[in-house]
């Protein structure tokens, strides 16, 4: 009995030891990530507004108008005090799983850019909507998110009309099309609101 009870303290010590280190551990990278994480975002925010001299935390605030289309992470573009848009991280269920998205939208109502930030479709064929490389225009060197950059709140946004989609892969071009319409439609209403900009005008 000794011997069992010796044995199972022992086991103790060592599983408290273990989680202890394993804090130590996660405190240490806990902050490391968050950091990475953010530089990330902003990297991101800036690539889809050049003018971008800060931004907000703006999350709850949009909701999405399409039930297959979560709103992630949003966000009010400053240049100053002033907002000169919104971005709304979006994901949708596409072919190989969850596809995210990050969608900028100017006070105009016109796409600044979308940039795809996680896809799990089929190397060479869904895949290639996050490819720089890939073209859905190749004599003006279009890609696949490329093409939405522009486009306003008013635009139909459908698969085969008015965006190109990926080769063989139309679920993952429906996907992310789902995704950019629903995040203008409500960017757009929040930036009107906010902004007193008239929405949509050519």
């Amino acid at each position: 009995m000794k011997n069992i009870l010796k044995l199972g303290l022992v086991l103790t010590l060592y599983a408290v030891a273990a989680c202890v280190g394993l804090a130590f551990v996660y405190s240490g990278t806990e902050k490391i990530i968050a950091q990475r994480q953010q530089a990330d975002l902003e990297a991101a925010l800036k690539a889809l507004f050049p003018g971008l001299e800060g931004y907000k935390d703006i999350t709850g605030e949009l909701v999405s108008p399409d039930g297959a289309v979560e709103f992630e992470g949003q966000y009010g573009i400053l240049r100053g005090e002033a907002l000169i848009g919104a971005a709304i991280r979006a994901s949708g269920a596409s072919y190989g799983g969850k596809v995210v998205i990050l969608v900028g939208v100017g006070i105009d109502g016109k796409i600044t850019g979308v940039k795809i930030l996680e896809t799990s479709d089929t190397p060479g064929l869904g895949a290639n909507a996050a490819s720089p490389t890939y073209y859905v225009d190749r004599a003006r060197k279009i890609t696949f998110y490329g093409q939405f950059t522009g486009k306003s709140v008013t635009d139909p946004f459908r698969v085969k009309e008015d965006v190109a989609a990926i080769t063989a892969s139309t679920i993952t071009s429906r996907a992310i099309t789902d995704a950019v319409r629903a995040s203008i439609a409500a960017a757009s209403a929040w930036l009107a609101a906010n902004t007193g900009a008239e929405q949509g005008a050519p």
